[in-house]
């Protein structure tokens, strides 16, 4: 009987072990399908080091979105020489910043605007919302909806295009009200997003693109070339398209 039950759990413990490397190997290898997301970007910041953008370019990434700024006076180091090459590598570029809930928004909103420049086109700027790296005092949604508000309103009167929203899952269910109505950025790891109501879908953090020295997040658009294009193209007026939902 007992040597039963050590067969039994000897092999419970190896299925287990291989459904372990099976879903790993799954995790590392998955990729969206390309008839369906024929576009596909990475985002980056300092953290990716020195970037050999045309390298970069030559491996299927047609858009790149990177790190400018964070909370009221962060600077990302790598923003200017990223932005540049990446531009002349020939992708579309995109900056974004990382919200911080222990600054103000107006104060956020000076900072992106005195870092990104403005006299090229971008696609439209980004507003990475999340707890992890944030600070631990999390505002009420109402809080959120008024800092939120003075960044967006001035950001999105100087780039003359409406803001994209990337919320991870546990920050959109806490402030689902104040993000509603907005252009998503959604992260679903190696899984279809539940719904199809996004710009962007970051859908691996630990991917290999050639030019890149370690991991980096890949993602796709929703739609194709021409999504991309019409992203990118220097906006018709200087007026946000969609007012924050209140």
């Amino acid at each position: 009987m007992n040597n039963r039950i050590v067969l039994w759990g000897a092999a419970s413990l190896i299925l287990a072990c291989l459904v372990a490397v099976g879903f790993y190997f799954y995790l590392q290898t998955f990729s969206p399908d390309r008839g369906k997301y024929p576009v596909r970007g990475i985002d980056v910041s300092h953290h990716q080091r020195q970037i050999d953008w045309r390298r970069v370019a030559a491996d299927d990434v047609a858009f790149a979105v990177i790190k400018a700024t964070e909370g009221g006076d962060h600077v990302d180091d790598a923003f200017d020489a990223n932005l540049r090459e990446a531009r002349a590598a020939g992708l579309a570029v995109g900056a974004y910043h990382f919200f911080t809930f222990c600054r103000p928004g107006a104060d956020q909103a000076k900072n992106f605007i005195s870092i990104v420049p403005r006299d090229q086109p971008l696609l439209p700027p980004v507003v990475d919302i999340e707890f992890v790296g944030n600070c631990p005092r999390r505002p009420s949604p109402e809080e959120l909806n008024v800092e939120l508000s003075a960044f967006l309103g001035p950001v999105e009167a100087a780039f003359g295009k409406t803001a994209i929203l990337y919320v991870t899952n546990g920050a959109a269910q806490a402030y689902a009200g104040q993000i509603a109505g907005r252009p998503r950025w959604v992260r679903s790891l190696a899984l279809q997003p539940s719904h199809d109501d996004w710009i962007y879908w970051q859908y691996h953090d630990r991917g290999r693109v050639d030019g890149i020295s370690g991991d980096v997040d890949l993602n796709v658009l929703q739609g194709g070339q021409e999504k991309l294009a019409e992203l990118f193209a220097p906006p018709e007026s200087n007026s946000p398209e969609t007012p924050l939902s209140r």
